[in-house]
């Protein structure tokens, strides 16, 4: 009896002991409404794009605009949402995102000028930057073991979203137009207001905060629905644990008082933001932290490029021809093949990333990704017929789905939790420059006749992230989540 009242036990143990049950199975299915809500959003704007250019007789550049804008709001949005569920919580780090992201969504159907569209979707996108929220919340209900499993099933949502998207404007396009599509793309986002109430909040992240009859809370109604028990004894934080674990170690050179330095530092860097970013860049994270921001700008330059050029580079040689390319983008049909065609690399790419993450590791599932990706590129230097495009084309795809799948992995699980969705959040907006130059430039460079030019700069880019992945100071498959940094190595 006296050895139950001294046991404890951490959220980690009680997510061993629960496994991956009913429980998680809810978690994951909600936080997948809000990847396929994302991904619906970022779809869409391969069809609303050319529809709106054609209707306003918009330029090129203000055709790209409405697709940079929206990356502008990510990028904005990353950070802010980050800190907000870093600070107040996970919960109502997503609320405030799927009230932004559904609101101006279905507004943006009822734009009646390229200005009102605009803004927007500029406040879409900073409902969007709240997209890796969901993810860190989501990780922090899984254990350790089957992590990188179930963290590319819940990327498989994106895919989901995609090929859905593709599908409802094939359908909704010809007879109705862009603003049904703009309209009822907003539906999941609503999906998550309507079952917000019954989400609980992390318990990694109650310990944390100090919250422990929370927590226990949340995991007795784990325990419940799993049909298992939790481990006897009292939970403690994790926070605590790893400070305990740090005082034993024999190669700990910390004084006591530094470690409380460390505590103040962190309490405070959870009150301010800009202290919270500064932690990103500690002695213990700077390296990781460059080089993920390298990785996810890599991986979302080429993902979104890829997307958007499925439809011009897939045309062949007509694409100079501008006349042409009016001609196609008001072939609704041939648009929608195409995209459509693509969205379906993204299924194979998904379960190649299942299949590798947890056997050879986050670091070399990443970077052999981003080279293939290279490999499929490589033959458009030289030749672009129409079925070589298409190939390649999807080919990449699916390799640099699989790539931004596993680094969407790996960066929660290199920061402890107390600066966890801000850390995602910063590297996510650093990815969110890469989508709003994207556009901008490499699609820039299709339509003034320099293909070549383009591929070469795909190439350029995927190949850095490959090696700034290559040099990842850690490895974290199967390892625990930390909620300081005092301990990580």
């Amino acid at each position: 009896m006296e050895e139950d009242q001294s046991a404890t036990y951490s959220v980690d143990d009680a997510l061993l002991s629960s496994g991956f049950g009913r429980f998680q199975i809810l978690i994951l299915s909600y936080a997948g409404v809000g990847l396929i809500a994302e991904a619906m959003e970022m779809m869409l704007l391969s069809f609303v794009g050319p529809s709106v250019q054609l209707e306003w007789k918009l330029t090129s550049h203000q055709e790209s605009m409405i697709t940079s804008v929206v990356f502008v709001g990510m990028l904005i949005g990353a950070y802010t949402w980050g800190v907000v569920s870093d600070n107040y919580g996970r919960r109502r780090g997503f609320l405030f995102t799927a009230i932004v992201t559904s609101g101006a969504g279905f507004l943006s159907a009822f734009a009646p000028n390229y200005v009102s569209l605009i803004f927007l979707r500029f406040l879409v996108g900073i409902g969007l930057g709240g997209g890796p929220v969901l993810g860190s919340w989501f990780l922090e209900f899984v254990p350790a073991p089957t992590r990188g499993t179930w963290m590319v099933v819940f990327s498989a949502f994106w895919t989901v979203g995609t090929i859905f998207e593709a599908s409802l404007a094939w359908t909704v396009m010809p007879k109705f137009g862009w603003r049904w599509l703009l309209a009822l793309s907003a539906v999941p986002s609503f999906v998550l207001l309507l079952f917000y109430v019954i989400t609980p909040e992390s318990p990694r992240f109650l310990c944390m905060k100090g919250r422990i009859t929370e927590a226990m809370d949340v995991l007795e109604k784990m325990a419940r629905l799993n049909n298992v028990q939790l481990p006897s004894g009292k939970l403690v934080s994790d926070k605590n644990i790893e400070l305990d674990e740090l005082s034993m170690s024999e190669s700990t050179t910390l004084l006591p008082d530094a470690e409380e330095n460390d505590t103040t530092t962190e309490d405070k860097g959870l009150s301010f933001g800009g202290m919270s970013v500064a932690k990103l860049l500690s002695p213990k994270l700077i390296r990781a932290t460059l080089l993920l921001w390298m990785a996810f700008f890599g991986n979302a330059f080429s993902y979104y490029g890829i997307v958007l050029l499925t439809s011009e580079l897939s045309n062949g040689n007509r694409i100079c021809a501008k006349e042409e390319v009016e001609s196609i983008h008001s072939n609704d049909a041939s648009l929608y093949k195409n995209v459509f065609i693509s969205s379906f690399a993204e299924i194979p790419g998904s379960f190649l990333s299942a299949m590798i993450v947890d056997r050879i590791g986050r670091k070399l599932s990443m970077a052999s990704m981003l080279f293939t990706s290279c490999v499929f590129l490589f033959p458009l230097i030289f030749s672009r017929t129409d079925i070589l495009t298409r190939v390649s084309l999807f080919g990449a795809r699916l390799c640099i789905s699989a790539s931004f799948t596993i680094v969407y992995i790996y960066a929660p699980e290199i920061y402890p939790t107390s600066v966890r969705t801000t850390g995602i959040g910063v590297a996510s907006s650093v990815g969110r420059i890469g989508g709003i130059l994207c556009p901008l430039v490499a699609v820039a460079l299709v339509h003034s006749c320099q293909q070549t030019t383009a591929i070469l700069l795909f190439e350029l880019v995927i190949f850095l992230s490959g090696l700034a992945v290559s040099f990842f100071p850690f490895e974290t498959k199967g390892c625990r989540l930390n909620d300081t940094e005092v301990v990580m190595n």
